[in-house]
């Protein structure tokens, strides 16, 4: 008898063991796969984007020197930038510098390219970040209302304002909202960037209006995704069970319904994601903010090839990095699903 009790006692932990591998691994295999997906992402993105540097034909020596100079000079002046080597040598030096933060310097102005991109990122950064929280905050306010007063006049209005906000590029809104605001309702400054860290107040105003302009897209293809998904969930059993158990609608919805109804949502703003991040390049230089549009933007004006490939490289690991996050929350919500079903 007492055998048999030991046995059971050192089995139960032996068997929670078991569960709790069984439970760790999906996830654990999620994370893998999704990073193994980004590593992939990031090497292709990052090698096409230096093999189209080198196919420019762009050559600095030749610029710099002029049309006086001879065949020597320039063949010289190749060699101190390092481009009379091999291509998948200087693309394996270019790649495992940029993992430690060198970038190489500027053909032109010789200034450290990170340098240049460390001054830059944070106001593109800034409107980036800017247009997915106001994207997020619009499409699962609008969706959430649409869904709940589905057939309704809330539902048709947010109807009306998505179909129209996803018809506008955001370079048009951009225009409208600096004429908007400009002259009829000077409120939100129109131009300019002021960094956080010198008054708080006014980077969070010169925000405004550019990431309002960025979200537009994005915030109502969340909107319709939402809608849809969460019109169909509140309409499952476990929904039904919970009215009829006496829970709120309120808690139904935000607590039960909206979790498992966001992963439509989520993966559109994953879709958006490489938009929000280039769009922030253009919608800066519209509104005269010195981001990565500008800097790359006089780089190829220049033809600058390590300068254009640098803020390359850094976007592409912005909507690298913003992809993992969303398939990680994704996966996060699916396990919700499967728990809560």
């Amino acid at each position: 008898m007492t055998t048999t009790v030991t046995a059971e006692a050192h089995s139960a932990p032996e068997i929670e063991d078991v569960l709790n591998a069984r439970r760790v691994w999906p996830a654990l295999r999620t994370v893998l796969a999704t990073l193994g997906t980004a590593v992939t992402v990031f090497v292709l993105a990052t090698f096409a984007t230096f093999a189209l540097g080198a196919a420019s034909g762009s050559n600095p020596a030749a610029v710099a020197l002029g049309e006086v100079a001879t065949q020597e000079d320039i063949d010289r002046l190749n060699h101190v930038f390092g481009l009379d080597r091999p291509f998948l040598v200087r693309y394996f030096d270019w790649i495992s510098g940029a993992v430690t933060g060198d970038l190489g310097s500027s053909w032109f102005t010789t200034i450290p390219v990170a340098d240049s991109i460390a001054q830059a990122f944070p106001v593109s950064l800034s409107i980036a970040g800017g247009a997915i929280l106001l994207a997020l905050l619009f499409g699962f306010a609008g969706g959430t209302l649409a869904a709940v007063t589905r057939g309704g006049v809330i539902d048709r209005a947010v109807t009306l304002a998505t179909t129209v906000s996803a018809t506008v590029p955001a370079f048009v809104a951009a225009i409208a909202l600096i004429l908007l605001f400009a002259y009829a309702i000077p409120v939100f400054p129109v131009a300019g960037y002021v960094p956080p860290e010198k008054d708080l107040g006014a980077w969070l105003l010169c925000l405004v209006l550019p990431s309002i302009a960025l979200s537009l897209d994005a915030g109502a293809d969340i909107a319709r995704q939402l809608r849809t998904s969460l019109v169909g969930t509140l309409q499952e059993n476990f929904t039904i069970g919970a009215r009829v158990h006496g829970l709120s609608p309120t808690r139904i919805v935000l607590r039960h319904a909206l979790p498992i109804a966001s992963t439509p949502a989520l993966s559109a703003l994953g879709v958006h994601a490489p938009r929000l991040i280039g769009g922030a390049v253009i919608t800066e230089v519209i509104f005269g903010m010195p981001g990565l549009g500008q800097l790359a933007n006089r780089a190829a004006l220049q033809g600058d090839i390590p300068v254009v490939q640098g803020v390359l490289l850094i976007t592409i690991t912005m909507v690298v990095i913003i992809g993992v996050i969303i398939n990680l929350v994704i996966a996060r919500t699916g396990g919700a699903d499967r728990s809560a079903a």
